[in-house]
């Protein structure tokens, strides 16, 4: 097929009242409400949950059981993704984001309300668990098509600068939720922290939501936007469907966004839980380090996004994923440096993961028909996340302290592996762009 059938400029690819910007303004704040939510919920697992919901285990145990929570809302979120396909499909796009965000939102904010286990015992663990899955769940419902339709409508000089637009909501996400925890944190005793202190943040992540909803509410129902979605034949195709069509696609799209998707969680979650256990750095300093480290990963992401116009996203994401497992080798020498090893990892770690996971977004998704494009976009990116992140607190804290920081790069060094793989495999396939 042609790659020159969508060559206009975004500017021209519809003449409604959306405009191109608009887009671009509601997928960032989409998807900054999304990954806030990841890190609060991530940050709690190691400042919380452990003294709140297990406070009968060593301290390392009610962690690794925090962070099997954690990774719940990975495995349903393609399950949210399948049913909220069905239900957009019989009710319409807008009717589908408000249920998903919603359902987020009311998770999120009985996770606020949540008792300790001294009050209720297991049924606080339990409650956890379900809000958590619903968490996932919504999470899945909450694709809109507007990264899909943002890609579409690149002029295709522009394309990696707007790959990683949406992208961005990872570091703003992330800044948000440190700085509030950090402000609570340094502000209360542990006992007030541990009593109420940590719940703002979830109350915070309702609003944002909200927020959420309210602004890509406008996009979805606005007439010119359903236009631009029919014009571009983005439609939410059963999934059987897809994968019947396009499988084999899908899954290499899946791994090869594994070497950003797995240094994800190892930068933003794991250094917090090996830096208070193992390195004993205080909350607060690991928080701060790491604020600076995501800002650099979203001036990473920019540049990133200059250099894959310039040189094709494909060849940026093989060069930072060698680089990726390059830094693997280096992982234990840093986790086993002290406060300033364990400062460089999560720098250096935030700069590469700026770099790769604000290209890593529809490199091999970008060949499916435009058709498939909406579902396949969503499917891709839900098994990326499962494979990719949704262990790697878990895998890497539960390694790590029984074999020591060699485990932590060996888990990055083998997403490195898989992404190098799926790029060479999927060298070949053409893109419908």
């Amino acid at each position: 097929m042609s790659s020159t059938s969508h060559t206009h400029s975004p500017a021209g690819a519809y003449h409604g009242d959306v405009t191109p910007g608009e887009v671009a303004v509601g997928v960032i704040i989409g998807r900054s409400s999304e990954y806030f939510d990841f890190f609060v919920f991530g940050i709690a697992c190691v400042l919380v949950f452990p003294q709140l919901l297990f406070p009968f285990m060593p301290r390392l145990d009610g962690t690794l059981m925090a962070f099997a929570i954690f990774s719940l809302a990975f495995i349903a979120r393609p399950f949210g993704t399948a049913l909220s396909m069905a239900v957009q499909r019989r009710w319409g796009l807008a009717v589908k984001l408000t249920i998903a965000l919603f359902l987020l939102g009311t998770c999120t904010v009985c996770m606020a309300l949540l008792p300790s286990y001294q009050s209720q015992g297991a049924l606080a663990i339990w409650g956890l668990v379900l809000l958590r899955i619903g968490q996932g769940l919504a999470q899945g419902g909450s694709w809109d098509g507007l990264r899909s339709l943002l890609a579409m409508t690149a002029p295709v000089d522009r394309r990696g600068w707007y790959a990683m637009i949406g992208q961005l909501g990872a570091p703003i996400g992330f800044v948000l939720a440190a700085a509030l925890f950090a402000y609570f944190h340094a502000q209360l005793t542990e006992a007030e922290f541990l009593d109420w202190g940590w719940r703002y943040p979830f109350c915070v992540a309702f609003a944002i939501n909200v927020v959420a909803l309210f602004a890509r509410l406008r996009l979805v129902v606005d007439p010119s936007y359903a236009a631009m979605l029919e014009q571009r034949e983005l439609e939410p195709v059963k999934v059987r469907e897809l994968l019947d069509a396009e499988g084999g696609n899908v899954a290499i799209g899946a791994f090869a966004a594994l070497a950003g998707f797995a240094l994800f969680h190892l930068v933003t979650v794991f250094p917090l839980s090996w830096g208070t256990m193992v390195v004993t750095q205080s909350v607060d300093q690991i928080l701060y380090v790491q604020i600076v480290g995501a800002c650099c990963a979203a001036v990473g992401m920019v540049v990133a996004g200059g250099l894959a116009d310039r040189f094709g996203r494909r060849s940026i994401l093989l060069s930072v994923s060698v680089l990726i497992g390059l830094f693997s080798l280096v992982t234990p020498v840093l986790l086993g440096g002290g406060q300033a090893g364990l400062s460089t990892f999560i720098i250096a770690g935030f700069i590469l993961l700026g770099l790769s996971y604000g290209q890593s977004s529809g490199v091999v998704t970008s060949s499916l028909p435009p058709r498939l494009r909406y579902i396949g976009a969503a499917v891709s990116n839900d098994v990326a996340w499962l494979i990719g992140a949704a262990f790697a607190p878990l895998v890497a804290l539960g390694l790590s302290a029984r074999f020591g920081p060699v485990a932590a790069g060996l888990y990055l060094l083998s997403g490195a592996a898989c992404t190098l793989v799926a790029l060479w495999i999927g060298r070949t396939i053409e893109s419908h762009d």
